[in-house]
C-alpha cells in the first residue's frame, strides 16, 4: 500500500516510523504465534507418543490374553479328544462283550419256539384222544 506522501516532512517521517512500528509489532506477533505453535504441535507429539505407547500395552495384553485362551482351549480340546477316545473304547468292548449274548439270545427264541411247538402238538394230540 503506497503511503501518502505530506508537505511537512515531519509528518511524512511520523507516518514512516508507524510503519517501521507496525511491521515490528507484526514480526513480534508473528514471533509468538510461531512459538506457541511450535509448543503446541510439541505437547500433540507428546500426547500422541503417550497414546501410541498406551495403545501398544494394550494390544500387547489382549495379545497375550488370546495367547493363553488359545493355549486353554487346545488343552480342552485335547481332554474332549481324550475323553472321546475312551468313551469309544469302552463302548466298543460292551459290545464285544455283549456280542456272544447277543447271538445266544436268537438261538434261545429258537430253542423255546420249538419247545412250544412241540407242547401245542403234545396237547392236540392228548386232547384228540
Amino acid at each position: 500500500m503506497p503511503i501518502k506522501k505530506f508537505k511537512n516532512p515531519e509528518l511524512t517521517q511520523a507516518v514512516d516510523s508507524l510503519h517501521d512500528a507496525a511491521q515490528h509489532v507484526r514480526n513480534a506477533v508473528q514471533g509468538k504465534i510461531d512459538e506457541a505453535r511450535g509448543a503446541a504441535a510439541s505437547e500433540l507429539a507428546k500426547a500422541k507418543a503417550s497414546a501410541l505407547k498406551k495403545t501398544g500395552t494394550a494390544q500387547q495384553k489382549v495379545e497375550l490374553l488370546l495367547a493363553k485362551t488359545e493355549a486353554k482351549l487346545h488343552k480342552m480340546i485335547a481332554k474332549a479328544q481324550k475323553a472321546l477316545d475312551k468313551a469309544v473304547a469302552q463302548a466298543e468292548k460292551r459290545a464285544a462283550a455283549d456280542a456272544p449274548t447277543a447271538a445266544a439270545k436268537p438261538a434261545a427264541k429258537k430253542r423255546a419256539a420249538k419247545k412250544a411247538v412241540a407242547a401245542k402238538k403234545s396237547r392236540a394230540a392228548k386232547t384228540a384222544r
